[in-house]
């Protein structure tokens, strides 16, 4: 264990996945007490917490839900410490469907989850540490900057994360707030849910010739964190093997 993240305090959404409990593994290896949250809990997040009693909690959080999320907040506060930084990391895929075949029902659930759950992470996120500094880090994607057929409703939400970040990181440098926010941008990263034939199709894709690990996108999350990046506002981190440079 090394110390960047010694006395911060997160929220990680979304963080019984791949992703998730990668950007933990990163928090709680720099000194991080970090609060796993999700619709339910998993047995990779079930197990990990248990390898760090005292320094990892879970919590139920329907991210779509404001009030879930001022007590998920308030209770953090109460076991680990004052909130340093949120990780807004919660999301879904779409349906796959083209755009003239999407249903409303499909298009409103990955908005919700993807885009409302941000602004209500970001916002929150604000509320408590504006004032004493600290963190939002909000995971968006590639499709946060380059379309793909088929995903209308996860480009969309993507890309309004992206400007949501923007937006709401002038609002805490023009109103003094202290907090720092920034989006990250995964390219195609391996988790439980990728199968070897998508993997291989991926790693084609990418000009490393490879996909990333849940860890990549856990370091940019420490130096997000830590207080290394005092300077960084609203700013895209692209983590993506090249993809979007070509």
């Amino acid at each position: 264990m090394t110390d960047r993240l010694q006395g911060k305090v997160a929220i990680i959404t979304g963080g019984t996945g791949g992703m998730g409990v990668g950007i933990a593994e990163c928090f709680v290896r720099e000194g991080a007490k970090v609060a796993l949250t999700d619709i339910k809990e998993s047995d990779a997040s079930r197990s990990f917490m248990q390898e760090h009693p005292g320094q990892v909690v879970f919590h139920t959080l329907d991210v779509t839900d404001e009030d879930q999320w001022v007590s998920t907040i308030d209770t953090v506060e109460k076991e680990l410490g004052q909130l340093t930084t949120v990780v807004n990391n919660a999301g879904i895929g779409g349906s796959g469907a083209t755009m003239d075949q999407e249903s409303y029902e499909d298009w409103k659930k990955v908005i919700a989850i993807n885009l409302n759950g941000t602004f209500l992470g970001t916002k929150h996120g604000m509320r408590v540490m504006k004032g004493r500094g600290g963190s939002v880090i909000n995971i968006s994607s590639i499709e946060g900057f380059v379309g793909l057929s088929g995903a209308g409703a996860y480009n969309a939400s993507k890309g309004g994360t992206r400007l949501l970040t923007k937006s709401a990181a002038l609002d805490s440098a023009n109103n003094n707030y202290g907090v720092r926010i920034n989006s990250v941008h995964p390219g195609f990263i391996k988790t439980p849910l990728i199968s070897q034939s998508l993997e291989d199709r991926m790693s084609k894709l990418t000009p490393l010739g490879h996909i990333g690990e849940p860890q990549d996108i856990g370091e940019i999350c420490v130096y997000l964190a830590s207080d290394e990046s005092k300077f960084a506002l609203g700013a895209e981190f692209v983590v993506d093997g090249g993809f979007i440079a070509q």
